[in-house]
C-alpha cells in the first residue's frame, strides 16, 4: 500500500522527535513515508518533494522543523493538502522561535501546529484526518483512545493501593 503519511524534517537531529510521530502511525497501521530535506540547503531538492507529495499519493504531510522553521510553511505553500508542523525544541529560544513561526502563517497558508516537540500527536491529528473518509482507522483510533483511558485507570488503582509515598518509589 502507498505511504498516505509524509514525515519531513530539516535535519537528522530531529529524527528522535519525529519518530513519534512514525510510532503512533505504526501502532494505528497507516503507511508513512519520512526522509530529512532542509528547505534551505537544498531548495530544488525540498521544491521536488512538496510538489510530487500528492502524485505520491500524501494526503498528510508532518513537517518538523527548529529555529526559523520554514519547512512545515513552505510545505503548506506547495502542497495542497493538510500540513502538520512540529516545532521542535531549540538551545537559544527553547523552541518558542519555531513554534511562532510555524503557527504565524499569512492568511491563506494554513499549518495545523502541535505543542513544540509533539510530533505523537502530530501522527495522531494525521490519523483522524484520514479517518474521516475510513471507517476501520476510525475504529483504531478509537481503540488507541481507550487503551490511553485504560492505562490512567490501572496508575490511579495502583496509586489508591500503594498510597503515594510508596507509588513514587516505585516510579
Amino acid at each position: 500500500m502507498a505511504a498516505q503519511v509524509g514525515i519531513v524534517m530539516g535535519s537528522d537531529s530531529d529524527l528522535e522527535i519525529m519518530s513519534k510521530a512514525a510510532e503512533v502511525l505504526d501502532v494505528l497501521k497507516i503507511e508513512y513515508d519520512i526522509t530529512v530535506i532542509s528547505a534551505h540547503r537544498m531548495p530544488d531538492v525540498f521544491y521536488d518533494y512538496a510538489k510530487s507529495a500528492e502524485e505520491k499519493g500524501y494526503k498528510v504531510i508532518i513537517a518538523g522543523a527548529g529555529g526559523a522553521a520554514h519547512l512545515p510553511g513552505m510545505t503548506a505553500a506547495i502542497f495542497p493538502m493538510p500540513v502538520i508542523g512540529v516545532p521542535i525544541m531549540t538551545k537559544s529560544l527553547g523552541g518558542v522561535d519555531s513554534l511562532y513561526s510555524i503557527v504565524q502563517m499569512p492568511g491563506g497558508i494554513p499549518v495545523a501546529t502541535v505543542a513544540i516537540n509533539g510530533a505523537l500527536n502530530a501522527g495522531l491529528l494525521a490519523a483522524k484526518i484520514l479517518a474521516t473518509s475510513d471507517a476501520e482507522l476510525l475504529e483504531r483510533i478509537k481503540a488507541y483512545a481507550l487503551g490511553l483511558k485504560e492505562n490512567v485507570l490501572s496508575k490511579s488503582e495502583k496509586l489508591a493501593d500503594m498510597g503515594y509515598k510508596e507509588y513514587l518509589k516505585n516510579m
